[in-house]
C-alpha cells in the first residue's frame, strides 16, 4: 500500500513530498516516537489524533484514517534518518519547531520520559536542523503544568 511512498523516502535525493504524503510521513514519525519506548497506549494514540486534527484541520474520521495509515507506514518505513530527511525537505525550517513540539507532546503524554524517547528526540531534532536548546524550549512549552 505504501510502496511508492517508501520508495520515494529511500531515494538518495528524495523529491519534495506532496502535502498528503508529508502529512502521512509526519504522523508516522509521531507514531514512531510513541512506539520508541516499547509501549503504544491509548493516551498516545489519542494525543496523535488530537495533534493531526488540529494541525491539519481534519474531522475526527479523517484524523483516525490518517493515524491508521501512519501506524501501518511506520512499521514499513525506512530508518529514521531517511524518514526524517523527507520530512525536512517537505517542511520549511520555521515550521519544523512545531514538529518537535508535537513529538514532545506525544513523549510527555504518559508523564514520563524514557531513554529511548530522549535519544530519538535528540536524533530527530538534529536531523530537522533544530538545536538542542530549541528542542528543550519546545519541550517546556508543551509540558503539562
Amino acid at each position: 500500500m505504501f510502496a511508492d511512498l517508501i520508495s520515494r523516502l529511500t531515494q538518495p535525493e528524495p523529491a519534495q513530498l506532496p502535502d498528503t504524503d508529508a502529512r502521512l510521513a509526519l504522523t508516522a514519525l509521531l507514531v514512531r516516537i510513541a512506539r520508541s519506548d516499547g509501549r503504544y497506549d491509548a493516551g498516545e494514540r489519542a494525543r496523535i489524533l488530537s495533534i493531526v486534527e488540529s494541525r491539519y484541520r481534519l474531522s475526527r474520521v479523517e484524523a483516525e484514517a490518517l493515524r491508521a495509515d501512519a501506524e501501518a507506514l511506520e512499521g514499513e518505513a525506512p530508518d529514521t534518518v531517511r524518514f526524517t530527511r523527507a520530512i525536512k525537505d517537505a517542511i520549511p525550517l520555521e515550521e519544523r519547531i512545531g514538529v518537535i513540539e508535537a513529538m514532545w507532546a506525544v513523549v510527555l503524554d504518559d508523564g514520563r520520559r524514557h531513554g529511548e524517547e530522549d535519544a530519538l528526540m535528540r536524533l530527530v531534532a538534529s536531523l530537522l536542523g533544530i538545536t538542542d536548546q530549541d528542542s528543550n524550549a519546545a519541550r517546556l512549552r508543551v509540558a503539562p503544568q
